[in-house]
């Protein structure tokens, strides 16, 4: 069969890297990239570092409001489908290259295939949560990471085409994992970081930092959230490395950053999974480096009211935290028992990129 994928964001490249692998094993792919991340240091680097093929189209359709990107897409990946005509359209995750692809497919009565279906965060005012909840709703086929995704999709009424095939980035981190430590020792990661304000992050020791990362529309964009997360950073007792989303970087608020804040450029996966696993603590607004921080047995502390993968919450490895400095601190030096370990059964067991193939 002809699978004619969709990816456009970060998180989308780590997903398609072991489920293209699966795919090529007994169908073709054609590998669209719409360039909704398109700085070299979001994109590019991801392709070689996971051997993802070369992308078959490259639309370069990134900025702009959501409305302008979401519909230039449209039309874009709707040209590609006509020439191309797959037999199924494959979507990731919840971004606006997500609800373009499932659209134009849609409309063309191609089979969607969603994956990282049934998630919910149950707050429409997130755009991600909008693109998500849609497409789940076009889509034929639905790869559930986990059982309650499962259960959110049959509340909706959907429940044709529905599999918990477990999720797949479990997958991409137990294939990279070991990898990242035999090309990059933390020692090298450190040194080879492009610090952009702050200290020389070389000098920093295992579990001598906190990683943070920050891009999450709700909070950048509104200045006083901000403003508050970033006080907050200012008063955590150990260094903090902050690999900084390119939009967020001239936001006013970032120059009220203390010295021991180290802002440095993105990072390829596997680099950041080696700064991940070598952390004392993940602060994010992220989906998908809340169960990254899990898998690699690092505490993390979520800046966000709520989260779609609620199953990271047991145990009290992530914890939501409100956007307040004295909430974020609390969170964020709190003690975590890590002697029983991280309990990472409710994502599967390491094969859903298999799984997801056998779905087409």
């Amino acid at each position: 069969m002809k699978i004619l994928t969709i990816v456009g964001a970060r998180p989308q490249f780590i997903k398609a890297a072991p489920v293209s692998r699966a795919l090529r094993k007994a169908h073709r792919e054609v590998l669209v990239h719409t360039g909704q991340h398109y700085d070299a240091n979001m994109s590019d680097i991801f392709f070689e570092e996971l051997h993802i093929p070369k992308p078959d189209y490259n639309l370069g359709i990134g900025g702009g409001s959501h409305g302008q990107m979401t519909g230039r897409m449209l039309e874009a990946i709707e040209q590609v489908m006509l020439k191309e005509k797959p037999d199924v359209a494959l979507v990731y995750g919840d971004t606006n290259s997500t609800l373009a692809g499932a659209l134009a497919a849609g409309k063309l009565l191609i089979p969607v295939l969603h994956v990282e279906a049934g998630l919910r965060s149950f707050n429409r005012a997130m755009p991600e949560e909008q693109n998500r909840v849609l497409t789940d709703h076009i889509a034929a086929l639905l790869s559930c990471p986990t059982q309650t995704a499962v259960e959110n999709l049959h509340a909706e009424g959907v429940t044709q085409g529905v599999r918990n095939t477990g999720d797949v980035m479990l997958d991409a981190v137990r294939y990279n994992a070991q990898l990242a430590q035999e090309a990059k020792p933390l020692h090298k990661t450190l040194a080879q970081l492009r610090v952009l304000r702050g200290k020389s992050a070389a000098l920093l020791e295992d579990k001598g930092y906190y990683l943070a990362t920050i891009h999450r529309q709700e909070n950048t964009d509104a200045p006083d959230k901000l403003l508050t997360i970033v006080e907050a950073l200012n008063e955590l007792n150990h260094p903090v490395i902050w690999p900084v989303h390119p939009r967020v970087r001239e936001r006013k608020e970032m120059a009220r950053l203390g010295d021991h804040i180290r802002l440095v450029e993105p990072v390829g996966y596997l680099d950041m999974l080696m700064l991940t696993g070598h952390a004392r603590m993940v602060l994010t607004d992220s989906g998908g480096l809340q169960k990254e921080a899990l898998f690699l047995g690092t505490p993390c502390t979520t800046l966000r009211d709520e989260t779609e993968w609620v199953e990271t919450l047991e145990g009290g490895w992530n914890v939501l935290a409100k956007i307040d400095r004295a909430d974020i601190l609390a969170k964020a030096t709190r003690a975590v028992d890590t002697r029983n370990g991280t309990a990472c059964s409710a994502f599967g067991d390491g094969n859903a990129a298999e799984k997801i193939a056998r779905m087409v």
